[in-house]
């Protein structure tokens, strides 16, 4: 086996997010959308950050389902393929993308 990089550790670290960098992430796109001269918000910014914070959960909950959905696929194999093998990382790809496809991204 040899150790490679894990599709999962690069893509489940920089998808999970702890509460407070979600919340500085939604602080983020408030403000820059309150500095931009062709925006005016309808609401107050908090309800602003308030639906990007929702939209950001939302986004990691949908990439979660996705990691889960490939590993799920790898697991259903007739043989066992060990995590952070070459081959498993392949799959993981290969069915990562796979259900990204079937969202329309």
């Amino acid at each position: 086996m040899r150790p490679g990089p894990n599709p999962q550790q690069e893509i489940g670290s920089k998808t999970r997010l702890s509460r407070e960098k979600v919340n500085k992430l939604a602080h983020t796109v408030a403000d820059m959308l309150a500095s931009l001269d062709e925006v005016d918000f309808l609401e107050d910014r908090n309800t602003v950050r308030l639906e990007s914070r929702k939209a950001i959960e939302d986004l990691l909950a949908e990439e979660m389902k996705i990691d889960q959905a490939a590993r799920q696929k790898i697991e259903s194999q007739r043989r066992i393929i060990m995590e952070g093998s070459q081959e498993w990382d392949i799959l993981y790809r290969k069915y990562y993308n796979e259900e990204v496809k079937k969202l329309g991204i």
